[in-house]
């Protein structure tokens, strides 16, 4: 099916056009933001922001998949190929250093 589910609680998200608005998103994250990223390939950074409290495992498996969906349709290399490894964490867990480039991002701890 397409579209939202009726039954989920609407959730805010954002997303970043290309580097400049993704490293603008990084400085504005809020804890409670999941961010998605397709792995090893430049992509759009999505941010989808959870309610106080809640954790990735709160995410119904349907909002999951749109977000990677999301990422995969605004990668350059990435929409191009039938399947891409997309990444989401918890935004605490995103880690900036000042000599990365503009909208490239690390993890604190790394989870498979």
């Amino acid at each position: 099916s397409s579209g939202i589910n009726a039954e989920w609680p609407l959730r805010p998200g954002y997303m970043g056009r290309d580097k400049m608005e993704n490293e603008d998103l990084l400085k504005w994250g809020f804890p409670e933001d999941v961010w998605f990223h397709v792995d090893k390939l430049s992509s759009a950074h999505v941010y989808l922001r959870l309610n106080k409290g809640e954790g990735v495992d709160a995410i119904p498996a349907e909002l999951v998949q749109q977000c990677c969906q999301l990422v995969k349709a605004n990668s350059i290399a990435g929409c191009k190929m039938a399947n891409v490894d997309v990444v989401y964490t918890p935004y605490p867990n995103l880690k900036k250093t000042g000599d990365m480039v503009a909208g490239q991002v690390g993890f604190h701890k790394s989870k498979k």
